[in-house]
């Protein structure tokens, strides 16, 4: 059962304008998607066909099983290179020629990436979707030249095998020309091993993205189902696909997405704003809210699945010894000295883990002035970027959300209750006129 409504004075703090400017950069984003077009097609196209070359220029592995981490000679190897020439590359053609990690870390950059949610968005229950997000390993798909790829969010590739998606295997009836490629935007539900279909960004040759969300859910729901990739596996149908539901984020979309049944382990709920095209990389226009009746990870858990005493925090060290997340910019939390860099082994590159200490992070005017951090070690190898700011504590003049979700996880939680109260009723939202204008 949910708990009941706040009263009227509690209803009040879902807005935490004075902790976080999340709205502002919503606002920012949705006007830079509209002034910022690119070619979508061409890029789409090149993604699909890279995604499939490097992965067929790899050595055989079992279709069933993700590639296995680089040995320590090919890690280092990748440190040394230029990670600002890598950041650079745009043309995914030139990206098709990266190999080993490099290749990964290239193609990790290529999906969205949801912020957390730290405070509500205006027009929730106007603007936005609401859907269950699964839990499982989030992954794009590409069906292209008769077989069908999919890579996790590190880069690496998870399953390579025949599917009833367009041009996804070597059919007679599912065959086509080179233009007819498909890639989904996916979580993998492994208890039964099913592709659940978060977003679609391209169809048959057709890119999506920069069409809105709304467009795209609607594509997603009408042509996923058509092409059979729903069915269950067959010989030229290894792994089942499902589209999650979506629903207008209503108080009666909220409260089917939040308790509704649903066929697979819910991990949180995935807020899109409608207006939003499909962007690579942090946006705050895709959200990501987790409590513990709708996710059975809510705080980071170690290796064994218990929760840590002290809240952790993985960070990449700069060539001048400074801690960095992944935010763009990046947010400086510390700096480790030389000697203890060259004692310890370690380069520039690396992604460390830190135990954030009794002495907590301080703020002063929304900018972090002082964290107390203690060295724990290297990161799980399978990680592909430092933590954002985003998680753990979203404060003003910080661009994205990793690290201060999980601060406020464990003092100051975002609830269910705030989001309810922050919908009301439609008609209530429906008379605010919208923040942005959008083209018609």
């Amino acid at each position: 059962m949910l708990p009941p409504m706040p009263s009227h004075d509690l209803r009040r703090s879902f807005k935490r304008a004075a902790f976080s400017d999340q709205q502002k950069r919503r606002d920012l984003t949705l006007l830079r998607q509209q002034q910022n077009r690119r070619d979508a097609q061409l890029h789409a196209r090149q993604l699909a066909s890279s995604i499939i070359s490097q992965t067929l220029e790899q050595p055989d592995e079992d279709d069933e099983d993700p590639i296995e981490a680089e040995s320590e000679e090919q890690e280092l190897g990748s440190e040394e290179r230029d990670e600002m020439g890598l950041m650079e590359i745009t043309d995914v053609r030139e990206a098709g020629r990266l190999k080993g990690p490099e290749g990964r870390r290239w193609f990790a950059r290529q999906l969205l990436i949801p912020e957390w949610m730290i405070d509500v968005p205006d027009r929730l229950a106007v603007d936005w979707y609401v859907l269950s997000r699964p839990a499982g390993k989030r992954c794009f798909v590409v069906s292209s030249n008769g077989t069908t790829i999919s890579r996790l969010r590190n880069g690496a590739v998870l399953h390579h095998f025949p599917s009833a998606l367009p041009n996804g295997a070597r059919t007679r009836d599912n065959g086509g020309s080179p233009q007819s490629y498909c890639i989904l935007d996916c979580i993998y539900h492994e208890a039964d091993q099913t592709y659940c279909v978060i977003d679609m960004v391209c169809w048959r040759g057709y890119s999506l993205y920069d069409c809105s969300a709304e467009f795209r859910f609607f594509w997603l729901n009408s042509k996923l189902a058509e092409s059979g990739a729903c069915k269950p596996p067959s010989r030229y149908h290894r792994y089942r696909f499902s589209v999650v539901p979506v629903y207008n984020c209503d108080r009666n979309g909220l409260l089917s997405a939040y308790a509704g049944a649903v066929p697979y382990v819910k991990d949180g709920l995935l807020f899109y704003n409608k207006h939003a095209h499909y962007e690579a990389g942090n946006t705050p226009l895709t959200l990501v809210w987790k409590d513990e009746k709708c996710s059975q990870y809510v705080i980071d858990t170690d290796s064994k699945g218990d929760v840590p005493t002290q809240q952790q925090v993985n960070l990449e060290l700069q060539s001048d010894g400074k801690l960095t997340t992944s935010d763009d910019p990046p947010v400086p939390f510390g700096c480790l000295d030389a000697d203890f860099i060259a004692k310890s082994g370690l380069q520039s590159g690396n992604l460390l883990r830190f135990l954030i200490g009794d002495g907590g992070l301080t703020f002063v005017d929304g900018k972090l002035e002082k964290s107390d951090i203690h060295y724990f070690g290297k990161s799980n190898r399978a990680r592909a970027f430092a933590d954002s700011f985003s998680k753990y504590l979203k404060l003003k003049r910080f661009p994205s959300f990793q690290i201060i979700f999980q601060y406020m996880a464990r003092h100051s939680p975002l609830r269910i209750d705030d989001l309810l109260a922050s919908v009301g009723t439609s008609s209530d939202q429906d008379e605010r006129p919208p923040d942005v204008e959008m083209d018609a």
